[in-house]
């Protein structure tokens, strides 16, 4: 402490729905509220909210910081956020998603911030093609000078970073997400029909329709699925399940407050992304001991061991999808095989002691450097 405070710390990120970021930033406040005065601040009051509050800390709902690109709505963005930091004169501003990410660093630097962390989910300069694309491209690089450290949560992240000038070497860490993984009820290989779940957003790039087209080559009777979360593209998902004839053997479910139950009710887990970081929900089906199907996409190939821990195909191919999912409905012992190492995996790699500890040991060195006193990161 300095002049017996704790160093503020503010966590910023773009939305407070349930999401993969949103996910990190509720992963990491058990660890942060005992040597930080924290504050959250996000747009909305989704299950973060929530969250932030069940933990003591304060929440901020942003007005004006959205996901879409604006030409008025971003400056307005900026101004906020900078109201905000020189309200509460964080330490630390350590942003999460793209847009809060840009904007919270910039603001950050203009406030006076000494500390500016960015955690990538995944870049969208990569996410996005055409002009989006390209603009996130220049922002990110804009933005490097003014950034402390970068967190990615993949290696691949991070090569893909450094290789489009949006980090440095020696500035970026990779600290893979996390859950905690002895919490998760095991899941228990039943006969029968074969139960596959998907857990996301309804929005690119998770890709339910190519699981959609994947899921109506398969034999009929073999499997039933339930697609977890919402989003904008849930009325086009509907309308393709209904003209592929999928009504009886798929269930919409919405956003749920018990997926972990759902995983553990489940026989395979599917990840038909386009583009991930590391998700989250594929270390939540590991750690409840499901086999996953997935795209080869970002971080995924460093979670899902092919033919070890589960299937990896080629993204956007619905043949190819459907041949793993066969091959995983038609085989039980494959099944508990794969279920089971992936569990071992996760209690080895992506349970939450190790990504806390990381995170402090990361903010009490910058903090150090800039003269606080040192700290225990335990």
């Amino acid at each position: 402490m300095i002049g017996g405070r704790r160093p503020r710390l503010l966590l910023l990120i773009t939305l407070a729905e349930t999401g993969g970021a949103q996910g990190y930033v509720m992963a990491l406040l058990p660890a942060v509220t005992e040597h930080f005065e924290v504050t959250v601040a996000a747009h909305g009051d989704g299950p973060l909210r929530d969250a932030a509050i069940a933990a003591g800390v304060r929440y901020v709902s942003l007005r004006h910081v959205r996901r879409a690109l604006s030409p008025w709505r971003d400056p307005l963005g900026l101004v906020e956020l900078m109201a905000l930091m020189r309200r509460y004169r964080p330490e630390i501003v350590h942003t999460s998603s793209s847009k809060a990410g840009i904007l919270g660093r910039l603001a950050a630097w203009l406030a006076g911030v000494p500390i500016r962390i960015f955690t990538v989910h995944g870049w969208a300069f990569a996410a996005y093609a055409g002009f989006p694309g390209r603009l996130y491209r220049v922002a990110e690089r804009s933005m490097l000078p003014l950034t402390s450290a970068t967190i990615c949560v993949a290696e691949y992240e991070r090569r893909v970073g450094i290789a489009a000038g949006a980090c440095r070497a020696e500035q970026t860490v990779v600290i893979p997400n996390a859950v905690q993984v002895s919490a998760l009820p095991p899941a228990v290989q039943r006969g029968g029909v074969v139960e596959l779940i998907s857990v996301g957003r309804l929005r690119a790039p998770k890709d339910f329709i190519t699981l959609a087209r994947a899921l109506a080559r398969l034999e009929r009777g073999s499997f039933r699925a339930s697609l977890v979360g919402d989003g904008p593209d849930r009325s086009m998902i509907e309308a393709e399940l209904e003209q592929l004839g999928l009504g009886d053997s798929v269930r919409l479910l919405g956003d749920r407050s018990d997926v972990p139950r759902l995983l553990a009710a489940a026989d395979v887990f599917v990840c038909s992304s386009r583009s991930e970081g590391m998700p989250v929900s594929i270390i939540e089906a590991m750690a409840v001991g499901l086999p996953v199907v997935a795209s080869a996409v970002g971080g995924v190939p460093e979670m899902v061991d092919d033919e070890r821990t589960g299937l990896l195909v080629v993204p956007g191919a619905a043949a190819a999808l459907a041949d793993a999912l066969a091959r995983v409905i038609g085989d039980r012992t494959l099944r508990e095989e794969m279920g089971r190492a992936g569990r071992r995996d996760a209690l080895q790699r992506y349970d939450l002691p190790p990504f806390w500890r990381a995170h402090l040991e990361l903010y009490a060195r910058l903090l150090e450097e800039r003269g606080w006193p040192k700290r225990d990161a335990r």
